[in-house]
Parts: structure tokens; C-alpha cells; sequence
């Protein structure tokens, strides 16, 4: 335990009324849009808004926080690497050292004592169980975590100057998610109507689906969909999720070669994040791009039909 130890019960409770925050107020916006829409308050600015930051942010989490940093699998020239974690920081799923840490935790204890986030352990199999677990994988996890040993699960990253900085900043982020389509939104309609609209879109309800979708692969690809390989745990593809995700919700792909920039195996698996990060690399933005050989996948298909 660290120094601060005694303080964890404040902490946690600070903690639960920030989740609280950002748990209810993106629902709300969901609300107040669908009621706007309704009366024809939406135009292609907020749509633009939503859809442009959705992308951004979502990137942000499945290429910079995850893959890049939590998994290092690949290298990213300085600007690029900023950039992916300022825009991971946007999407306001914590400060990017602390994600890596609850990620991290995550694999090294998948589906089993210890994993944060599991829809499986520690719940029954009956009905009401397996709802409780699903709750608690998406969202519930976050107002009963304890976050583990920094040290151990980061201490990388506690060396690299650029991402302590952004997630020191993380404060700042979270001002500017709110602030940047507010802002974006005014200055392209000119108008105050504008200016709450982009707020609300590319804000509030961007937010929402940013958080769920991110949330459903934590709960939804550890008890829907398929498992074509032996693993052991309880992750699975599930191609529903694909596009909104990313390219994440090929998950039991991505804790089978946990390290692979790449989680959509073959063209059908649809990986918007792995053509970004192919892309980048013909262009030299990154580098060092780790990727399973055919040969791995080969035998780790043979091991699940032999099994």
C-alpha cells in the first residue's frame, strides 16, 4: 500500500460522484438530443460534430490508449503519439496512465479473481446472476475498483515524460471535450443556438456512445459471440460491435495475440483501427508495427479444433 493509503475511502467516494457525473450527464444530453431532434433542432453542423469526435475520440481509445500504450504494439513519432493520447484523454475514460493499469490488470487476470472488470467471476450462472455480472463488466466495475500497483503495471510509463504530462493533465481534457464542440459549434453556425447544439451532439451525446461502446466490449465480448480459438477466458468476437468499436469487438482475437496491433484476423473481420495503424505505417509514422504471422494463427486454429 502507498503512503496514502488511509485516504483510499475518500478517494473512492470522489471517485464514484465523478462516475456519477459522467455516467448521467452524457444520458441526459441523450435525452435533451432525441427531444431536439424530435423538433427538428438537429442540423449537419451537430451531426458533423458527432460523428468527427466519435471518430477521434474512439481512435484515440483503441489506438492510443490501447494498442499503442497499454500493449506497446507499435511505436508512434512524437506528434502522433501526442496526439493519440490527448484525443484517448478526450473520450474521458480517465487519465491515460490509468487505463493502461486497469487494462493491464484486466489480461493479467481475464475472467478471473483479480480481473476488474469480469462478467463471470464471482457471479452465479442463474439468470439474475449473469445480469449482474453484465452490469457489473460495463459500467459497475468503476464504483467498487480499487486501482492495483502502479508501479507494477506501469512502471514504463511512468518513465515516459510525454505520457505522465498528458495524464496529469487529464483535468484540462475533460474541459476541452465539452469546450471544443461548443466552441466548433458556434463558430461554424455563428449563432448561440449553434454553439449549445454542438455542445449537446458532439459533446454530451458523443460522449454517451463513447463511453457504451467502449463499456460493451468489457461486457458484451466476454459473453456474446464467437470464440474460434482456445483461450483461457471467456472472451469472444462479436462482429455486431465491430464497426462502432472500431475494430475492438474482435476481442477474443485480441486476447489470443494480446500484443498484435491488429485484431480483425482476415478481410472479413472488419478493423478500422488496424487500417488506420497500416496505413500510418506505409506513410513512416510508425513503427516497430507487431502482428501475429500466419503460421501463430494457423496453429493456434489447429490447437482450438484439436481441443
Amino acid at each position: 500500500m502507498t503512503a496514502g493509503a488511509p485516504d483510499l475511502p475518500l478517494r473512492q467516494r470522489k471517485t464514484n460522484i465523478a462516475m456519477i457525473v459522467i455516467t448521467v450527464l452524457p444520458f441526459i444530453g441523450l435525452l435533451l438530443a432525441v427531444t431536439m431532434s424530435w423538433n427538428e433542432a438537429v442540423g449537419p453542423t451537430d451531426l458533423l460534430l458527432f460523428f468527427g469526435l466519435y471518430v477521434i475520440c474512439g481512435f484515440g481509445i483503441t489506438i492510443g490508449f490501447h494498442r499503442m500504450l497499454t500493449h506497446r504494439a507499435f511505436e508512434a513519432i512524437g506528434p502522433l503519439k501526442a496526439a493519440l493520447l490527448v484525443a484517448g484523454s478526450l473520450a474521458i475514460q480517465g487519465p491515460a496512465i490509468d487505463w493502461a493499469v486497469d487494462h493491464r490488470t484486466h489480461h493479467a487476470f481475464s475472467d478471473k479473481e483479480g480481473d476488474p472488470h469480469s462478467p463471470h467471476h464471482g457471479f452465479s450462472s442463474s439468470i439474475w446472476g449473469r445480469l449482474r455480472g453484465l452490469g457489473h463488466a460495463h459500467v459497475g466495475w468503476m464504483f467498487d475498483h480499487s486501482r492495483s500497483d502502479v508501479e507494477r503495471y506501469a512502471k514504463d510509463l511512468l518513465h515516459d515524460r510525454l505520457v505522465v504530462t498528458i495524464s496529469r493533465l487529464f483535468p484540462l481534457w475533460v474541459v476541452l471535450s465539452f469546450a471544443i464542440p461548443f466552441a466548433l459549434g458556434g463558430l461554424i453556425t455563428r449563432s448561440w443556438t449553434g454553439a449549445f447544439t454542438g455542445l449537446i451532439w458532439g459533446g454530451l451525446v458523443r460522449l454517451f456512445f463513447n463511453h457504451h461502446v467502449t463499456w460493451s466490449v468489457n461486457s458484451i465480448c466476454h459473453v456474446f459471440g464467437r470464440r474460434p480459438f482456445t483461450a483461457g477466458d471467456r472472451s469472444t468476437n462479436n462482429w455486431v460491435l465491430a464497426l462502432p468499436s472500431l475494430g475492438e469487438a474482435w476481442h477474443h482475437n485480441h486476447h489470443v495475440f494480446p500484443t498484435s496491433a491488429f485484431h480483425g484476423l482476415g478481410w472479413r473481420q472488419v478493423d478500422l483501427s488496424g487500417l488506420v495503424i497500416a496505413t500510418w505505417e506505409k506513410l513512416g509514422l510508425v513503427r516497430n508495427v507487431r502482428r501475429p504471422s500466419a503460421e501463430q494463427i494457423g496453429r493456434k486454429r489447429a490447437a482450438a479444433m484439436s481441443a
